[in-house]
């Protein structure tokens, strides 16, 4: 797909998520959330959903960004924790495609927006740990709208233009110990931690669902927006910097 100016539309890759049965199939196959998706192409990228397999950093090397979906819960074990009771039930082969695509959109340096499990699994891939299940406070995460609080100079206030947002939240686990290179940008009024930023790579990290109404809301799409113009920034200088190598070997 190409836009009218004739520059194609960043190619953003969103992490497929197993699933045993689809309506439709007889088997089983590998889905993203069509709210996802539709951000994605609102902002002007074009989504593409990648199934779990192998080399998925040589993988991603065509895309020009990522979106790290929601989900369920990790496995404890990947962050060296007894299971709670409350922790729902894993899947291995989900949690280590995720985990891997979490270290190698880092290494790769894409632009990239982690959305709740997906902010959560950035936090565990790189060292981080979680809270199993939140303890009871006046918000109610599992479903509801809750304002956030976050630093006026972090690049996800920054992006929604405001450092105060109303969120649409549902998770009942958030981040604990942090991973390396994370710092903590954005709570809501109960202390959970809401927005995370790495000090080098360019992520935007947040805990709720802001493609749950990000058809309705400019400051949630915005998240999808700036991820994507991100993606178009960083492609154009791949592109240049091709450009000057063959001009060089011409030379």
């Amino acid at each position: 797909m190409s836009e009218a100016n004739g520059h194609a539309r960043p190619l953003i890759a969103v992490p497929g998520i197993r699933s045993a049965s689809i309506a439709g199939l007889r088997r089983s196959g590998t889905v993203a959330a069509d709210k996802i998706l539709e951000a994605i192409v609102r902002a002007g990228g074009d989504p593409v959903i990648v199934p779990p397999g192998r080399a998925i950093t040589h993988r991603l090397t065509i895309f020009d960004g990522v979106v790290l979906p929601g989900g369920a819960d990790l496995d404890p074990a990947t962050y060296g924790a007894e299971r709670d009771p409350r922790t729902e039930a894993s899947d291995p082969v989900q949690d280590e495609f995720d985990l891997t695509t979490a270290r190698a959109v880092i290494e790769l340096e894409l632009p990239f927006l982690a959305i709740c499990r997906g902010m959560q699994v950035v936090n565990v891939a790189l060292g981080g740990t979680l809270v199993q299940h939140l303890p009871d406070s006046h918000i109610w995460h599992r479903e509801c709208m809750h304002q956030v609080w976050m630093e006026s100079g972090s690049a996800v206030a920054q992006a929604m233009g405001s450092h105060v947002v109303e969120v649409s939240s549902y998770h009942h686990q958030a981040v604990d110990r942090l991973g390396a290179g994370l710092q903590v940008v954005g709570r809501a009024e109960d202390g959970c931690i809401e927005v995370l930023e790495h000090e080098s790579a360019p992520m935007l990290g947040v805990q709720w669902h802001p493609e749950d109404n990000a058809d309705t809301a400019p400051h949630q799409q915005a998240l999808f927006d700036t991820t994507v113009e991100r993606a178009r920034i960083a492609r154009a200088r791949r592109d240049e910097l091709g450009r000057a190598l063959v001009r060089t070997k011409e030379n």
